[in-house]
């Protein structure tokens, strides 16, 4: 049987049922990150990115975005978890004709943004590769309480993002800010039920959170905040690597949520029984089911 096959996500299940865990872990494999047991008030956040050439980046892309990105998509998912990045560790896998200028270039911007996120490069690994392959872990720290994963969203919740989506790969996916801030002001203010950051599509990733959290979903078409490079509506909310957040709160705190002035927060849509599916609401008023896709390796 060939990959292909099972597809990304029904290989990772495959080996999710392999792995087994003791008792200094509070979440595994399945969430935007793995949560370890820290101390009395706050659990440890742990992560890993891999980004490759010719599937994340172009060969032609100035490498110090690229380096920039491979933190940036961590730095992604401890925000999405409600947390503060920390300490991180760095792999290259190197071409042999590459040049010290190149990886020069590379480290600077993964350098530069880990400055700016007060994030310490604590180590890592340099590797002969026939393509450019960065992969990144970052460790960081949470709140217990402040804790958010992909389950929780309770049926009635509304559902919310930071930031527009679509055409991201004209180069927004190389330039996005991660939404720390945003994920700390959420945390820190209000009570937010579930979060996940859309790396891999609105529709994708927001199913993410309807299978952990058992319920199902509504999105308003009209709703959707869309970049100005974003083709159409239904493109970008299939289209990956928009790097927003996507998070659903109680009526009452989503209120609160969209009066704040301080960032742009946005409602999209609901949270549905189960049994209602994941539904799309059109412009015309028109209601569809939808599939759940978006980006997939396999």
């Amino acid at each position: 049987m060939k990959i292909k096959s099972l597809g990304e996500f029904g290989l990772i299940k495959r080996l999710q049922k392999k792995i087994r865990l003791n008792s200094s872990v509070v979440i595994g494999s399945g969430d935007d990150c793995a949560v370890l047991k820290q101390d009395k008030l706050n659990y440890q956040l742990f992560t890993c990115d891999m980004i490759c050439a010719g599937v994340d980046f172009k060969k032609t892309d100035d490498l110090k975005l690229v380096g920039r990105k491979a933190l940036a998509i961590s730095i992604s998912d401890i925000a999405a978890c409600g947390g503060v990045p920390q300490h991180a560790v760095a792999s290259f896998g190197i071409p042999k004709n590459f040049r010290v200028r190149q990886i020069d270039l590379l480290s600077q911007g993964l350098f530069d943004l880990a400055n700016d996120f007060k994030i310490n490069i604590v180590g890592g690994d340099i590797s002969l590769a026939p393509e450019l392959v960065i992969d990144l872990s970052l460790l960081g720290q949470v709140e217990k309480r402040k804790l958010c994963l992909r389950r929780g969203a309770k049926v009635n919740d509304i559902i919310l993002v930071t930031g527009d989506f679509g055409g991201s790969l004209l180069g927004k996916h190389l330039k996005f800010t991660p939404r720390l801030k945003e994920a700390r002001y959420l945390v820190n203010h209000y009570k937010i039920n579930s979060m996940i950051d859309v790396s891999d599509g609105l529709v994708q990733d927001l199913g993410h959170i309807l299978e952990h959290s058992a319920v199902g979903g509504i999105i308003y078409e009209v709703l959707v905040p869309l970049n100005k490079d974003a083709r159409n509506v239904k493109a970008a909310m299939s289209a990956g690597e928009d790097f927003e957040l996507l998070f659903t709160a109680s009526r009452e705190e989503a209120r609160k949520i969209i009066k704040c002035s301080k960032y742009c927060f946005r409602a999209i849509g609901e949270i549905m029984p189960q049994k209602f599916g994941l539904r799309i609401t059109d412009a015309a008023g028109g209601l569809r089911k939808t599939k759940i896709g978006g980006y997939r390796h396999f």
